[in-house]
Protein backbone atom coordinates (compact mmCIF):
# COMPACT_ATOMS: atom_id res chain seq x y z
CA UNK A 1 0.00 0.00 0.00
CA UNK A 2 1.29 3.46 -0.93
CA UNK A 3 0.10 6.44 1.11
CA UNK A 4 0.78 10.06 0.19
CA UNK A 5 0.54 12.47 3.13
CA UNK A 6 0.51 16.16 2.29
CA UNK A 7 1.77 18.47 5.03
CA UNK A 8 3.41 15.46 6.64
CA UNK A 9 6.13 17.56 8.30
CA UNK A 10 3.59 19.60 10.24
CA UNK A 11 2.24 18.95 13.72
CA UNK A 12 -0.69 16.62 12.97
CA UNK A 13 0.62 15.23 9.70
CA UNK A 14 3.95 14.18 11.19
CA UNK A 15 2.19 12.32 14.01
CA UNK A 16 0.13 10.43 11.44
CA UNK A 17 3.27 9.62 9.44
CA UNK A 18 5.30 8.44 12.44
CA UNK A 19 2.49 6.07 13.38
CA UNK A 20 1.66 4.95 9.84
CA UNK A 21 5.24 3.94 9.01
CA UNK A 22 5.20 1.50 11.92
CA UNK A 23 2.02 -0.16 10.64
CA UNK A 24 -0.04 1.16 13.57
CA UNK A 25 -2.98 1.95 11.28
CA UNK A 26 -2.74 -1.05 8.96
CA UNK A 27 -2.77 -4.02 11.30
CA UNK A 28 1.00 -4.17 11.70
CA UNK A 29 1.71 -4.30 7.96
CA UNK A 30 3.79 -1.21 7.30
CA UNK A 31 2.82 0.71 4.14
CA UNK A 32 5.03 2.87 1.95
CA UNK A 33 4.54 6.47 3.11
CA UNK A 34 5.43 9.47 0.96
CA UNK A 35 5.34 12.94 2.50
CA UNK A 36 4.81 15.96 0.30
CA UNK A 37 5.56 19.16 2.21
CA UNK A 38 6.62 22.66 1.19
CA UNK A 39 8.39 23.18 4.53
CA UNK A 40 6.91 26.56 5.30
CA UNK A 41 7.47 27.83 8.84
CA UNK A 42 4.93 25.24 10.09
CA UNK A 43 6.72 22.30 8.48
CA UNK A 44 9.71 20.92 10.34
CA UNK A 45 11.89 18.00 9.22
CA UNK A 46 12.79 17.48 12.89
CA UNK A 47 9.22 16.24 13.37
CA UNK A 48 10.07 13.28 11.15
CA UNK A 49 13.47 12.49 12.68
CA UNK A 50 12.26 9.29 14.40
CA UNK A 51 11.45 7.64 11.05
CA UNK A 52 13.81 9.55 8.73
CA UNK A 53 15.94 6.48 7.94
CA UNK A 54 13.08 4.01 7.55
CA UNK A 55 13.17 2.51 4.04
CA UNK A 56 9.37 2.72 3.84
CA UNK A 57 9.48 6.51 4.21
CA UNK A 58 10.12 9.03 1.43
CA UNK A 59 10.17 12.81 1.74
CA UNK A 60 9.43 15.12 -1.19
CA UNK A 61 9.80 18.84 -0.72
CA UNK A 62 7.30 20.69 -2.84
CA UNK A 63 4.19 22.81 -3.20
CA UNK A 64 0.73 21.24 -3.50
CA UNK A 65 -0.03 23.94 -6.08
CA UNK A 66 2.63 22.48 -8.40
CA UNK A 67 0.59 20.49 -10.94
CA UNK A 68 3.47 18.49 -12.41
CA UNK A 69 5.01 17.56 -9.08
CA UNK A 70 1.68 16.58 -7.53
CA UNK A 71 0.85 14.38 -10.52
CA UNK A 72 4.24 12.67 -10.21
CA UNK A 73 3.91 12.07 -6.46
CA UNK A 74 0.36 10.72 -6.70
CA UNK A 75 1.15 8.22 -9.45
CA UNK A 76 0.45 4.65 -8.22
CA UNK A 77 -0.95 6.04 -4.96
CA UNK A 78 -3.60 4.10 -3.05
CA UNK A 79 -4.49 6.67 -0.39
CA UNK A 80 -4.07 10.44 -0.05
CA UNK A 81 -4.32 12.00 3.40
CA UNK A 82 -4.42 15.74 2.87
CA UNK A 83 -3.22 17.72 5.90
CA UNK A 84 -1.34 20.50 4.08
CA UNK A 85 -2.83 23.90 4.88
CA UNK A 86 -2.18 27.37 6.12
CA UNK A 87 -3.89 27.06 9.48
CA UNK A 88 -3.32 29.95 11.86
CA UNK A 89 -6.27 32.31 12.27
CA UNK A 90 -4.17 35.31 13.36
CA UNK A 91 -2.02 35.04 10.26
CA UNK A 92 -5.10 34.82 8.02
CA UNK A 93 -6.48 38.03 9.51
CA UNK A 94 -3.20 39.77 8.72
CA UNK A 95 -3.14 38.47 5.15
CA UNK A 96 -5.50 35.97 3.53
CA UNK A 97 -3.95 35.51 0.06
CA UNK A 98 -1.66 32.61 0.94
CA UNK A 99 -4.53 30.87 2.74
CA UNK A 100 -6.67 31.00 -0.39
CA UNK A 101 -3.81 29.87 -2.60
CA UNK A 102 -2.75 26.91 -0.49
CA UNK A 103 -6.02 25.80 1.03
CA UNK A 104 -8.29 26.29 -1.99
CA UNK A 105 -6.13 26.12 -5.12
CA UNK A 106 -3.76 23.56 -3.60
CA UNK A 107 -6.65 21.29 -2.67
CA UNK A 108 -8.07 21.55 -6.19
CA UNK A 109 -4.72 20.58 -7.70
CA UNK A 110 -4.54 17.54 -5.42
CA UNK A 111 -8.12 16.48 -6.15
CA UNK A 112 -7.56 16.70 -9.90
CA UNK A 113 -4.34 14.71 -9.69
CA UNK A 114 -6.00 12.11 -7.45
CA UNK A 115 -8.81 11.76 -9.98
CA UNK A 116 -6.39 11.20 -12.83
CA UNK A 117 -4.32 8.76 -10.76
CA UNK A 118 -7.48 6.84 -9.78
CA UNK A 119 -6.59 6.78 -6.08
CA UNK A 120 -8.71 4.46 -3.95
CA UNK A 121 -9.42 6.99 -1.18
CA UNK A 122 -8.80 10.70 -0.57
CA UNK A 123 -9.15 11.91 3.03
CA UNK A 124 -9.47 15.68 3.25
CA UNK A 125 -8.60 16.92 6.75
CA UNK A 126 -10.59 20.00 7.73
CA UNK A 127 -11.64 21.84 10.88
CA UNK A 128 -14.68 22.54 13.05
CA UNK A 129 -14.08 26.25 12.41
CA UNK A 130 -15.91 25.97 9.07
CA UNK A 131 -19.19 25.78 11.02
CA UNK A 132 -18.72 29.16 12.69
CA UNK A 133 -19.73 29.68 16.33
CA UNK A 134 -22.40 27.83 18.32
CA UNK A 135 -23.92 29.07 21.60
CA UNK A 136 -25.51 25.82 22.73
CA UNK A 137 -25.45 22.18 21.68
CA UNK A 138 -23.03 20.71 19.13
CA UNK A 139 -22.67 20.78 15.37
CA UNK A 140 -23.63 17.72 13.36
CA UNK A 141 -22.08 17.12 9.96
CA UNK A 142 -25.19 18.53 8.27
CA UNK A 143 -24.76 21.96 9.83
CA UNK A 144 -24.50 24.73 7.17
CA UNK A 145 -21.00 26.17 6.86
CA UNK A 146 -20.73 29.70 8.28
CA UNK A 147 -16.99 30.45 8.61
CA UNK A 148 -16.02 33.70 10.32
CA UNK A 149 -12.28 34.04 9.66
CA UNK A 150 -10.38 34.06 6.36
CA UNK A 151 -8.70 30.81 7.45
CA UNK A 152 -12.02 29.10 8.15
CA UNK A 153 -13.48 30.42 4.90
CA UNK A 154 -10.59 28.98 2.92
CA UNK A 155 -11.04 25.60 4.61
CA UNK A 156 -14.80 25.66 3.99
CA UNK A 157 -14.07 26.36 0.32
CA UNK A 158 -11.72 23.39 0.14
CA UNK A 159 -14.35 21.18 1.80
CA UNK A 160 -16.85 22.14 -0.88
CA UNK A 161 -14.35 21.41 -3.63
CA UNK A 162 -13.69 17.98 -2.14
CA UNK A 163 -17.42 17.31 -2.01
CA UNK A 164 -17.84 18.50 -5.60
CA UNK A 165 -15.12 16.16 -6.89
CA UNK A 166 -16.97 13.26 -5.31
CA UNK A 167 -20.39 14.31 -6.59
CA UNK A 168 -19.22 15.27 -10.08
CA UNK A 169 -16.46 12.76 -10.77
CA UNK A 170 -17.06 9.97 -8.27
CA UNK A 171 -13.71 10.53 -6.57
CA UNK A 172 -13.79 8.52 -3.31
CA UNK A 173 -13.39 11.48 -0.94
CA UNK A 174 -14.04 11.62 2.81
CA UNK A 175 -13.93 14.89 4.78
CA UNK A 176 -12.99 15.08 8.46
CA UNK A 177 -13.61 18.10 10.70
CA UNK A 178 -11.68 18.12 13.94
CA UNK A 179 -11.76 20.23 17.08
CA UNK A 180 -8.68 21.95 18.59
CA UNK A 181 -5.66 19.65 18.58
CA UNK A 182 -2.86 19.55 21.14
CA UNK A 183 0.17 17.38 21.83
CA UNK A 184 3.94 17.17 21.19
CA UNK A 185 5.54 18.84 18.16
CA UNK A 186 2.90 21.59 17.87
CA UNK A 187 4.29 24.89 16.63
CA UNK A 188 4.50 27.45 19.46
CA UNK A 189 2.18 29.85 17.66
CA UNK A 190 -0.80 27.81 18.91
CA UNK A 191 -2.32 28.43 22.35
CA UNK A 192 -1.06 25.54 24.48
CA UNK A 193 2.56 25.48 23.27
CA UNK A 194 2.63 29.27 23.06
CA UNK A 195 1.58 29.64 26.69
CA UNK A 196 3.79 26.81 27.98
CA UNK A 197 6.94 27.97 26.19
CA UNK A 198 6.45 31.61 27.16
CA UNK A 199 5.94 30.66 30.80
CA UNK A 200 9.04 28.48 30.71
CA UNK A 201 10.94 31.53 29.44
CA UNK A 202 9.53 33.65 32.28
CA UNK A 203 7.40 35.71 29.92
CA UNK A 204 3.75 36.70 30.26
CA UNK A 205 1.07 35.00 28.20
CA UNK A 206 -1.56 36.91 26.15
CA UNK A 207 -5.18 36.01 26.93
CA UNK A 208 -7.71 37.27 24.39
CA UNK A 209 -10.66 39.33 25.64
CA UNK A 210 -12.38 37.99 28.74
CA UNK A 211 -10.98 34.48 28.23
CA UNK A 212 -14.49 33.09 27.86
CA UNK A 213 -14.08 31.58 24.40
CA UNK A 214 -14.75 27.84 24.60
CA UNK A 215 -12.98 25.10 22.62
CA UNK A 216 -13.18 21.32 22.53
CA UNK A 217 -9.73 19.76 22.95
CA UNK A 218 -8.56 16.70 21.01
CA UNK A 219 -5.24 14.93 21.48
CA UNK A 220 -3.34 14.57 18.22
CA UNK A 221 -3.05 10.79 18.69
CA UNK A 222 -6.83 10.42 18.97
CA UNK A 223 -7.28 12.64 15.93
CA UNK A 224 -4.87 10.65 13.77
CA UNK A 225 -6.39 7.36 14.87
CA UNK A 226 -9.80 8.67 13.80
CA UNK A 227 -8.41 9.74 10.43
CA UNK A 228 -7.03 6.22 9.95
CA UNK A 229 -10.49 4.81 10.69
CA UNK A 230 -12.01 7.12 8.08
CA UNK A 231 -9.34 6.10 5.57
CA UNK A 232 -10.08 2.43 6.20
CA UNK A 233 -13.85 2.37 6.65
CA UNK A 234 -15.28 5.80 5.86
CA UNK A 235 -17.97 5.96 3.19
CA UNK A 236 -17.09 7.96 0.10
CA UNK A 237 -18.71 11.37 0.04
CA UNK A 238 -19.27 11.48 3.78
CA UNK A 239 -18.17 14.04 6.39
CA UNK A 240 -17.03 12.93 9.85
CA UNK A 241 -16.65 15.19 12.90
CA UNK A 242 -13.78 14.29 15.24
CA UNK A 243 -13.79 15.63 18.79
CA UNK A 244 -12.02 15.03 22.06
CA UNK A 245 -14.93 15.54 24.46
CA UNK A 246 -13.34 18.19 26.72
CA UNK A 247 -14.73 21.71 26.40
CA UNK A 248 -12.87 24.45 28.26
CA UNK A 249 -12.98 28.22 28.30
CA UNK A 250 -9.59 29.70 27.43
CA UNK A 251 -9.38 31.24 30.90
CA UNK A 252 -9.83 27.83 32.53
CA UNK A 253 -7.20 26.29 30.29
CA UNK A 254 -4.85 29.15 31.14
CA UNK A 255 -5.30 28.42 34.85
CA UNK A 256 -4.38 24.78 34.32
CA UNK A 257 -1.24 25.68 32.39
CA UNK A 258 -0.17 28.18 35.04
CA UNK A 259 -0.43 25.52 37.74
CA UNK A 260 1.49 22.98 35.68
CA UNK A 261 4.51 25.24 35.29
CA UNK A 262 4.34 26.75 38.79
CA UNK A 263 3.22 30.23 37.72
CA UNK A 264 0.37 32.48 38.86
CA UNK A 265 -2.04 34.96 37.28
CA UNK A 266 0.52 37.76 37.45
CA UNK A 267 1.99 36.08 34.34
CA UNK A 268 -1.20 36.66 32.32
CA UNK A 269 -1.69 39.75 30.18
CA UNK A 270 -5.21 40.46 28.96
CA UNK A 271 -5.09 41.65 25.35
CA UNK A 272 -7.67 42.99 22.91
CA UNK A 273 -9.87 40.26 21.50
CA UNK A 274 -9.17 38.79 18.08
CA UNK A 275 -11.30 40.17 15.23
CA UNK A 276 -14.32 37.96 14.55
CA UNK A 277 -13.37 35.65 17.42
CA UNK A 278 -15.78 32.69 17.52
CA UNK A 279 -17.20 32.26 21.01
CA UNK A 280 -17.66 28.51 21.16
CA UNK A 281 -16.94 25.37 19.13
CA UNK A 282 -18.49 21.99 19.83
CA UNK A 283 -18.75 18.98 17.51
CA UNK A 284 -21.17 16.07 17.71
CA UNK A 285 -19.17 12.85 17.17
CA UNK A 286 -22.15 10.48 17.10
CA UNK A 287 -21.65 9.63 13.44
CA UNK A 288 -18.00 8.57 13.58
CA UNK A 289 -18.63 6.79 16.88
CA UNK A 290 -21.58 4.71 15.69
CA UNK A 291 -20.44 4.13 12.11
CA UNK A 292 -16.69 3.63 12.58
CA UNK A 293 -16.28 2.84 16.29
CA UNK A 294 -14.26 5.92 17.22
CA UNK A 295 -13.84 6.99 20.84
CA UNK A 296 -11.18 9.36 22.22
CA UNK A 297 -8.81 7.34 24.39
CA UNK A 298 -6.56 9.97 25.94
CA UNK A 299 -8.10 11.92 28.80
CA UNK A 300 -7.44 15.64 28.69
CA UNK A 301 -5.80 15.64 32.13
CA UNK A 302 -3.37 12.92 31.10
CA UNK A 303 -2.73 14.32 27.64
CA UNK A 304 -2.18 17.89 28.81
CA UNK A 305 0.23 16.81 31.56
CA UNK A 306 2.26 14.74 29.10
CA UNK A 307 2.28 17.57 26.59
CA UNK A 308 3.53 20.12 29.11
CA UNK A 309 6.27 17.72 30.20
CA UNK A 310 7.31 17.23 26.58
CA UNK A 311 7.78 20.98 26.09
CA UNK A 312 9.71 21.20 29.35
CA UNK A 313 12.12 18.53 28.12
CA UNK A 314 12.32 19.51 24.45
CA UNK A 315 13.68 23.03 24.48
CA UNK A 316 16.02 21.77 21.76
CA UNK A 317 12.98 21.47 19.50
CA UNK A 318 11.05 24.67 20.22
CA UNK A 319 13.71 27.23 21.08
CA UNK A 320 15.12 27.29 17.51
CA UNK A 321 11.61 28.00 16.21
CA UNK A 322 11.23 30.91 18.60
CA UNK A 323 14.66 32.33 17.88
CA UNK A 324 14.12 32.14 14.12
CA UNK A 325 10.92 34.17 14.43
CA UNK A 326 8.63 31.49 12.97
CA UNK A 327 6.10 31.90 15.80
CA UNK A 328 3.54 34.69 15.71
CA UNK A 329 4.16 35.82 19.28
Amino acid sequence: MRIVVTGGAGFIGSHFVRQAVTGAYTGGTAPEVVVLDKLTYAGNRANLAPIEDDPRFTFVRGDICDHALVAEVLADCDLVVHFAAESHVDRSIGGAEEFVRTNVLGTQVLLEAALRAEVRKFVHVSTDEVYGSIDEGSWSEGRPLEPNSPYAASKASSDLLARAYHRTHGLPVCITRCSNNYGPYQNPEKMIPLFVTRLLEGRKVPLYGDGGNVRDWLHVDDHCRAIALVAEKGAAGEVYNIGGGTELANRELTGRLLRMVGADWSMVENVADRKGHDRRYSVDITKISTKLGYRPRISFDEGLAETVEWYKKRRDWWQPLKSSGTSVR
